[in-house]
């Protein structure tokens, strides 16, 4: 009789893995490897790894990702969930801690031969349970750009109006309107004029003013918002309707 190797295993063997995200081609885009060992051996999969002795769960997904991007490039990195079902791993019980990571759109980091970039809304399949994990990234992304000034971690330090409702069309996942994010992101103080002008691009127009977030580190700026789609009942002042 075959024994099962999940049997012999007197606690869970514990990992860490990192959803990072950033806005590429107009796409919010995730940082996925491809798997050298069993189980899933070529199977794209999120980067990570287990965690070591004397070791917090930051400190080892940080150590981790090292192995596949500069994490100095990281704007925000966040505890995402732990998953824990004992079948997620055929080979072991294991449970895995998720982090959510953001790399803003002026960072280009070089990445190993078997690491890219790919869409979440066209991903690859994936080992484990990495996919609804990368979801779940992408919905907690979307949730804080409600009630957070989280948009800084996907935006360069300087901006236009047009290119951040871009970022926020990407992440969103819906048309947004440049006077009302621009409305909404003003009255909520995350907002500061550069004091300088983007030129004009090669098909002309005028210059555009520049901006940037007043605080590059994640803080709570209106607990009881939500940034929909139009028509779904938001508050007139945290809607962002489409067009604009």
């Amino acid at each position: 009789m075959v024994s099962d190797p999940k049997a012999k295993t007197k606690s869970p063997a514990q990992t860490v893995v990192a959803v990072v995200l950033q806005v590429r081609e107009g796409r919010v885009q995730v940082l996925l490897w491809q798997r050298a060992l069993e189980p899933y051996r070529s199977a794209w999969s999120l980067p990570g790894g287990e965690l070591a002795q004397e070791e917090t769960l930051e400190e080892s997904i940080r150590r981790h990702l090292a192995a596949k991007v500069d994490v100095r490039e990281l704007a925000h990195l966040e505890q995402l969930e732990t998953r824990s079902d004992p079948s997620r791993n055929p080979l072991r019980w294991e449970l895995a801690t998720a982090y959510l990571g953001l790399v803003p759109t002026d960072q280009d980091p070089v990445l190993p031969v078997d690491t890219s970039w790919h869409p979440v809304d066209d991903l690859p399949t994936l080992a484990f349970d990495h996919a609804p994990i990368v979801l779940a990234g992408r919905e907690r992304l979307r949730a804080k750009l409600s009630y957070t000034n989280i948009g800084f971690a996907l935006a360069p330090a300087s901006f236009t109006i047009s290119e951040l409702r871009g970022l926020y069309q990407a992440a969103l996942g819906h048309d947004v309107s440049a006077t009302n994010l621009q409305r909404v992101l003003v009255r909520r103080h995350l907002l500061v004029p550069i004091g300088t002008l983007r030129g004009p691009g090669p098909a002309g127009g005028r210059p555009a003013a520049l901006y940037g977030f007043a605080r590059r580190a994640l803080e709570i700026t209106d607990q009881f918002a939500v940034l929909r789609p139009p028509g779904l009942g938001a508050h007139a002042a945290d809607e962002l309707p489409g067009g604009g």
